[in-house]
């Protein structure tokens, strides 16, 4: 009979055959239900008598056994999914799954995570230049005090992603919908953004000195107290677009702003009306909307 019970038990758990903690608990069930089985026994109750009480004395196992199991494979993806402290360089994760991972004080310099999905990752204090992020998602993404130099940003999935006082020389965003993001207090001078659609993101204390944004499309941005002397809108198209100037005790930061150029540039009458306010910038080749 010690057998029958032990067939019962592997028909119920071999769903979860390879659950460490779910096969932690079938041991100790089994080695319960033979004792209770002896007891029965020991009353006088017969073979199928005696089975049958003890497997109808441990109830719905069956939901028991999926909730230990969920639990298990959520505490699996935790463990697998921190990678802090290790160096990872020129490591391959292209194609990987790994939501709310950790990389923190990693070397992850050359790594592929190209088409990787990694929702919800924090990258703190790692040294992540050259990596290639092309076609990955980088949704609800923390990317803090990073070196990303050189790295690729090709049709990245970018959505509520945070990039904060981090390294971007050299870094290129290609074809990439950037949707709430944030690139605050970062030297964007020496980064490069191509054909890109800027939807809520917010540039607040970041240098954006020189860069071309001609043709690109934003809405709802913010450059507040952003540096954008000899930035380029030329052809752009600008809806709901926030421009507060640092602030200075001289004329020198309208006198920067002054060096924008918005010629080609399609707007909406609130930016438009904005931007006229300062009188400082020449809105005569824009057109308004």
């Amino acid at each position: 009979m010690n057998q029958k019970l032990t067939d019962y038990l592997n028909s119920v758990f071999t769903p979860y055959d390879r659950v460490k903690s779910v096969t932690e608990l079938k041991a100790d069930l089994l080695s319960d239900l033979q004792e209770r089985y002896r007891e029965l026994r020991a009353e006088g109750k017969d073979d199928e008598t005696a089975f049958k009480i003890t497997v109808d004395s441990i109830g719905d196992i069956e939901q028991t056994i999926l909730e230990v199991a969920n639990l298990s494979r959520s505490l699996e993806r935790q463990v697998v999914t921190n990678f802090s402290a290790i160096n990872l360089a020129e490591s391959d994760f292209a194609g990987v799954t790994a939501h709310n991972g950790q990389f923190k004080s990693s070397s992850l310099r050359g790594s592929d995570f190209s088409n990787a999905d990694l929702t919800g990752t924090s990258f703190t204090s790692s040294d992540v230049r050259e990596a290639n992020f092309d076609g990955a998602n980088l949704t609800d993404c923390s990317l803090s005090t990073l070196d990303l130099r050189n790295a690729s940003f090709n049709k990245t999935l970018l959505v509520r992603t945070n990039f904060s006082s981090s390294g971007l020389d050299g870094a290129k965003f290609t074809g990439v919908k950037l949707t709430d993001v944030k690139l605050t207090k970062i030297d964007l001078r020496k980064t490069t953004f191509e054909n890109c659609i800027f939807d809520g993101v917010d540039f607040t204390y970041s240098d954006l000195s020189g860069l071309s944004f001609e043709g690109q499309t934003f809405i709802g941005v913010k450059f507040n107290k952003s540096a954008l002397n000899d930035v380029s809108f030329r052809g752009a198209t600008l809806k709901n677009v926030s421009f507060r100037l640092p602030f200075s005790v001289t004329n020198k930061s309208y006198l920067a702003f002054k060096t924008v150029c918005f010629d080609g540039a399609t707007m909406d009458k609130l930016t438009y009306a904005a931007l006229k306010g300062l009188w400082v910038v020449d809105l005569s080749k824009v057109t308004v909307i």
